[in-house]
């Protein structure tokens, strides 16, 4: 199960490619959303936190070694911008130090709430004129909290309603915020959430 999903990643980079670097940032998210078959899989022990963990990791490394090289995938990856890496650093991160149902909450928001924020965005932008490089908007978060609270009733089901709705808003403002990359801001402040889930 595990190479099923590793598969479908690694598809996703191919595809993208064909895109092109003028929609690097749709590929990143498109990407991004390729990682919700690892996530399934995981949340119903398919694939043990011993693989994902690791392999996440490993995805990092090797992102960040085209970084490095100055060698970049050039359709997905940009200057000065390590979100993928951080992306698959946290998601490492989640799966090996978080309760399975709960690390799968959270790998559901990364990948699935990240990726629809980030491409209502991107259309805003595109279609009014604008420059889309790293700009927020309330369209994006608006589409950010409704799937993240979509991603709690599914996943955290013994959580309550306010809990749900608290935990989904806080989330959205730390993807919005402009300190941190949003790959790293929202799984540290999930992680410091879950003793209130």
């Amino acid at each position: 199960m595990a190479g099923i999903a590793a598969s479908i990643i690694i598809l996703a980079i191919r595809l993208t490619k064909k895109l092109g670097g003028e929609y690097a940032w749709i590929n990143r998210k498109i990407i991004h959303f390729s990682i919700t078959p690892a996530a399934v899989l995981y949340y119903f022990e398919k694939i043990p936190k011993e693989v994902f963990a690791p392999a996440a990791f490993a995805f990092a490394v090797v992102q960040l070694i085209f970084h490095l090289k100055k060698e970049k995938l050039s359709w997905y990856q940009l200057d000065k911008n390590y979100g993928e890496v951080f992306f698959a650093f946290s998601a490492s991160f989640v799966v090996a130090f978080l309760p399975r149902e709960y690390a799968t909450a959270v790998l559901l928001v990364m990948a699935i709430s990240d990726g629809i924020t980030g491409i209502l965005r991107f259309y805003y932008f595109k279609r009014n004129g604008h420059n889309v490089k790293l700009k927020k908007h309330w369209s994006g978060s608006l589409g950010y909290f409704i799937t993240a609270l979509l991603i709690a009733f599914a996943v955290l089901p013994e959580s309550s309603y306010a809990i749900k709705i608290v935990w989904s808003g806080i989330l959205t403002l730390a993807e919005y915020q402009r300190f941190l990359d949003d790959n790293l801001a929202v799984p540290l402040v999930a992680t410091f959430l879950y003793p209130l889930v």
